[in-house]
């Protein structure tokens, strides 16, 4: 699949989730319960790779609700969001659509690599999941998450497991240990039955968790 900048209304879903969906209700209890709940709901990609981490900059140390706030005032300054218009931008006009003078600098910086042709854009549909962490968290303002949503979001790659994920640690309480507080080493645990598609059991934990899909 191409890896070209796109659209932001244009949405891919995951050739293998059907196939997912019924590993993990043959392999899991709780999967078995919750993916019959959300219907013909799944993942989705817009497969535009600055986009979705330029959004998930933003969205980092916030509410969804309020992430989505920042983002469609940000989104309105540029005609488009691409690389080269950011850097256009006034900082003054982007702090006033709601970013932090910290994430203002990241996405600059976000900006910049795609625009000099620093990131192996092209490679990275053939690259692991641990290279392409390895390239991203070199940008200013992106940490392992951060690079795990995009993996999750734009790569969709099949066995994500965003061990650091606030969402995915709370849903893993609430579904399988009564709301008890869970170690990274008990999620690891639960998740050991989700493999190979541990992306898509985190969908459905955070589903459980907030039934609006959070996009990237």
């Amino acid at each position: 699949m191409a890896m070209d900048i796109q659209s932001e209304t244009t949405a891919i879903t995951p050739a293998f989730w059907a196939a997912a969906c019924d590993h993990l209700m043959e392999k899991d209890r709780v999967m078995k319960r919750l993916i019959p709940e959300f219907g013909d709901g799944c993942l989705q990609t817009r497969r535009d790779p600055f986009m979705t981490l330029a959004r998930s900059i933003v969205g980092q140390q916030i509410s969804v609700i309020a992430a989505q706030k920042v983002w469609d005032r940000f989104a309105l300054l540029p005609e488009k969001v691409t690389p080269a218009n950011i850097l256009k931008l006034k900082v003054d006009d982007m702090r006033a659509a709601g970013l932090s003078a910290r994430k203002v600098e990241y996405v600059v910086d976000l900006a910049l690599h795609f625009d000099n042709g620093s990131l192996h854009v092209k490679d990275w549909e053939s690259m692991s999941d641990e290279a392409i962490i390895k390239e991203l968290i070199s940008i200013r303002g992106i940490g392992r998450w951060t690079a795990e949503m995009f993996l999750i979001f734009y790569m969709m790659r099949p066995d994500v497991l965003p061990l650091d994920d606030i969402g995915l640690i709370k849903g893993i309480s609430h579904n399988y240990f009564s709301g008890e507080v869970v170690s990274r080493s008990d999620a690891r645990e639960v998740a050991s039955a989700w493999a190979p598609f541990r992306t898509v059991a985190t969908w459905y934990i955070w589903r459980s968790l907030d039934p609006i899909p959070v996009a990237y």
